[in-house]
């Protein structure tokens, strides 16, 4: 068995995975009944599509993905400050 055949078999039970949890995480993000849960959504699912994105820049061989992905997740970590600062202090920005 081929390393492509035996990522294509592993993909297989990744996607239906993830995209389960970006509808659960979508439904959360729009439906959240307190901040701190649309906030962890929003959290999650940017940090699954970074993953996401580094999978598939294995598979396609690209570096923008891979740039894209890391981008994604700094953004995402960028907004638990900037949203943790504003529940502690009430004030956001430097």
């Amino acid at each position: 068995m081929s390393l492509e055949s035996q990522f294509f078999l592993l993909m297989k039970f990744v996607i239906p995975v993830y995209l389960l949890a970006f509808i659960i995480y979508a439904v959360r993000a729009f439906k959240g009944p307190t901040i701190a849960d649309i906030i962890l959504a929003v959290d999650c699912l940017s940090f699954d599509v970074a993953a996401f994105m580094a999978i598939l820049a294995v598979y396609f061989k690209s570096v923008y993905l891979v740039s894209g992905a890391i981008i994604l997740a700094l953004w995402g970590y960028l907004l638990d400050i900037y949203i943790a600062k504003h529940l502690v202090s009430k004030e956001v920005g430097a």
